[in-house]
Parts: structure tokens; C-alpha cells; sequence
């Protein structure tokens, strides 16, 4: 849950990566550095670790980036995850991340949301001779509860539904 300070998904991010330096000339940016730092946590977070599949993940989720993200020149390549990343200091940016995390735990009081696909066998849908249901649950493990669940689309995965969950 975002606080009053924060009115957007990336003002929290944009808060405690702000202080980065950029190391790139002037004249040579095409991406800004926030949407760069931003497409780098969601892809790794999904399990993304080259950086291939960090911009390979930036295109594939391009549309909904696009929703919280500038990207004035669309998704950067890969190239340019490489050579920004080589250039930062590795402490500036590892000190964001960590001021970051703080921000996190704070706001979520500590608690930690869990997501879980389970196919419900023996369960049947009307009119549907299927016997396979798959689901996707969000849970809390603080309160023991089961804060939503959904059901997984015919020929989709459980990472399709996830985005959905988390708009309860």
C-alpha cells in the first residue's frame, strides 16, 4: 500500500534512487535512469538474470511498464543495461536499494505477501468437462488469510493473473 507521501507505483523507487548519479553524458541519454533502475527490479524480482532477459522482459511487459514509466524511446537494449550498470557505483546504488528495502518493510509494517498457483483437482466447472481448475492466490502469512484468489485464463499462466490480484 502506497502512503500519502507516495502518490504513484515508482514515487517510493524515484525517492530513494534519486540520489543516484547518472554517469551517462548529457547528450547521449535516451532512457531515463528511473525507468531503467525500474524495468531492472521487476525483471530480476520475476526471475530475470542476464541482462538479456532484463530487456527481454522489458519489451514483453512494455505495455504495462508503460502505464507507470516514461519511456520516452520505448525499452532500452540490453547493451544499455550493460554499459549503466558498469559505470555506476556499485555502493551509491547498492545504498538506494537498501534505503529502498527500509521503505519497503515500513510501509508493509514487515509483512510479507506470499503467491501461490495450485490446480484444483476433482473440482469441476459447470458445463465445462474439465476436471483441472488452476487458481492463483494471494496470502497473508501475518494475518493467515487469504486475501484474493483468481482464476488462471484458458492457454495463460499463473503470471497473468498475478498483476489482478494485486489491484484488490
Amino acid at each position: 500500500m502506497l502512503t500519502d507521501k507516495c502518490s504513484s507505483p515508482t514515487a517510493l523507487i524515484e525517492k530513494h534512487f534519486g540520489t543516484l548519479k547518472d554517469p551517462r553524458a548529457l547528450h547521449k541519454i535516451e532512457h531515463l535512469l528511473i525507468d531503467i533502475i525500474v524495468i531492472n527490479i521487476c525483471a530480476t524480482i520475476c526471475g530475470a538474470n542476464n541482462w538479456e532477459a532484463v530487456a527481454a522482459y522489458g519489451i514483453t511487459k512494455y505495455e504495462w511498464l508503460k502505464t507507470f514509466l516514461a519511456l520516452p524511446n520505448g525499452i532500452p537494449s540490453h547493451d544499455t543495461f550493460i554499459r549503466l550498470f558498469a559505470r555506476l557505483k556499485s555502493e551509491e546504488l547498492q545504498s538506494c536499494f537498501i534505503s529502498w528495502m527500509q521503505a519497503v518493510h515500513q510501509v508493509t509494517n514487515g509483512e510479507l505477501l506470499n503467491v501461490d498457483g495450485k490446480t484444483l483437482r476433482g473440482a469441476k466447472e459447470r458445463g465445462n468437462n474439465r476436471s483441472l481448475i488452476p487458481m492463483v492466490s494471494v496470502w497473508s502469512a501475518t494475518n493467515h488469510l487469504v486475501l484474493g484468489q483468481r482464476k488462471v485464463a484458458e492457454k495463460s499462466n499463473e503470471i497473468t493473473a498475478i498483476p489482478e490480484l494485486l489491484k484488490i
